[in-house]
């Protein structure tokens, strides 16, 4: 027992020295947690301090309305003055009520508007001179979007003192398919050239052949047009047309009757200067009063070579068509051949070389006849062109001719010289 007793007092004598060792090896540790937590609350102190003084700074609540309100009032203003979408605020002791209006101002009301003037003199070798002095065209066009999906184009055309509508038709763009669709009355895809306006022709008048199968002034006719472009070894279009012609006297008898047209045209650009374009065309007609049946195929095709570094002042265009007329009276009938071949250089900023020759079977008489055409042409700029032209003609048994022609063609508004 006092063994046992001895133990004891050893053991709380051992533990009484160890205790008081522990606790001292404890104290720094708990001593750095306590300074750790006293240095974040410090830094917390002096964030909450900077935000006080951030909000004393600002201004009070009415006097920040009343800025707000002045802003306001000088954008409605300023928006009324510009005549766009205006913001009308009406305020009363319980809410403020806004009102939105969103009328389409003067300006997006009003169409672009161009003005062009065509004058030409000449003089015929040999022969007596006549109508030396030809006002031959003045255009006045009006183009404008109607709405987010659809636009218009209205030309109208005063030559040789009468007035018509060239063009006048609405297209929508974006259907389904991405097809273009048109509707009124246009100048119709035969070919290229048919398609452009008089004022924008490399040269005075429309290709021979055009002029002897689609009417003097082209095919055109009222309608509808669809348009598709794909793509696929090259760029590709196709253009399919049901019209009522304005050539029905010549081409299909004046029946009244609507004339199909297809066109397609195939591009590749062959390096970084050049691209070529090829294309064909179909039309056809009928008259049932006569028994007649009209057909027009054509082939069209253009080479041009425009480097990129010398655009403005280098430029080579080798363009031609091909028509076959054939017109059938009771199955009966024969064919009839003629086309174009025309070139056009630029040999400066201004100034345009060409030359053109025309080929036609007349379709009324076993006639043929050849043109020669050299041209030189000022493009002074965007709004005035001036062109030199002769026209060597000879007609199958009678000798030939020439007519020497100055022409002066202007604008003004955004149509230019646009081909169409």
């Amino acid at each position: 027992m006092n063994r046992h007793r001895q133990y004891a007092v050893a053991a709380a004598f051992a533990a009484v020295l160890v205790l008081p060792a522990r606790a001292f090896a404890q104290q720094p540790a708990e001593q750095r947690r306590v300074d750790s937590l006293a240095a974040e609350v410090r830094a917390l102190k002096a964030r909450l301090d900077s935000l006080r003084a951030q909000i004393a700074r600002r201004p009070a609540p009415v006097a920040e309305a009343a800025a707000d309100t002045s802003l306001a009032a000088l954008r409605a203003a300023a928006a009324a003055a510009a005549g766009t979408d205006t913001t009308r605020v009406k305020a009363d002791t319980s809410s403020r009520t806004k009102f939105v209006g969103r009328e389409r101002s003067q300006p997006q009301l009003n169409p672009e508007i161009s003005a062009t003037g065509d004058v030409r003199a000449g003089a015929h070798i040999p022969g007596v001179q006549h109508d030396n002095f030809d006002p031959r065209e003045f255009e006045v066009g009006f183009q404008s979007p109607l709405d987010p999906y659809s636009s218009t184009k209205i030309f109208v055309s005063l030559e040789n003192g009468n007035v018509s509508i060239e063009e006048g038709y609405a297209y929508w763009t974006g259907l389904p398919g991405h097809i273009r669709f048109d509707i009124g009355k246009f100048r119709q895809q035969f070919g290229e050239l048919n398609r452009w306006h008089l004022h924008a022709l490399p040269e005075t008048e429309y290709p021979l052949a055009l002029r002897t199968y689609l009417g003097d002034d082209g095919l055109a006719g009222t309608g509808i047009s669809l348009y598709r472009a794909f793509g696929g070894l090259g760029t590709h279009e196709l253009t399919a047309q049901v019209t009522r012609s304005e050539s029905d006297a010549e081409l299909f008898g004046s029946s009244g009757r609507p004339t199909y047209l297809v066109h397609l045209l195939n591009f590749w650009q062959l390096t970084r200067s050049t691209y070529m374009q090829l294309g064909g065309t179909a039309l056809y007609g009928t008259n049932p009063d006569s028994s007649l049946r009209t057909k027009v195929g054509g082939v069209d095709f253009r080479l041009t070579w425009r480097p990129p570094a010398q655009a403005l002042y280098r430029e080579w265009t080798l363009r031609g068509e091909l028509y076959a007329l054939r017109k059938e009276f009771a199955g009966a009938g024969g064919t009839h051949l003629g086309y174009y071949v025309g070139t056009t250089y630029k040999l400066g900023q201004r100034w345009i070389a060409g030359l053109r020759y025309d080929y036609v079977e007349r379709p009324d008489s076993a006639l043929i006849i050849r043109q020669v055409i050299p041209s030189l042409t000022l493009w002074e700029s965007e709004w005035v062109e001036l062109r030199a032209q002769y026209t060597w003609a000879k007609i199958t048994g009678r000798s030939s001719t020439g007519d020497f022609a100055l022409q002066a063609v202007w604008a003004i508004g955004p149509h230019k010289h646009e081909t169409y």
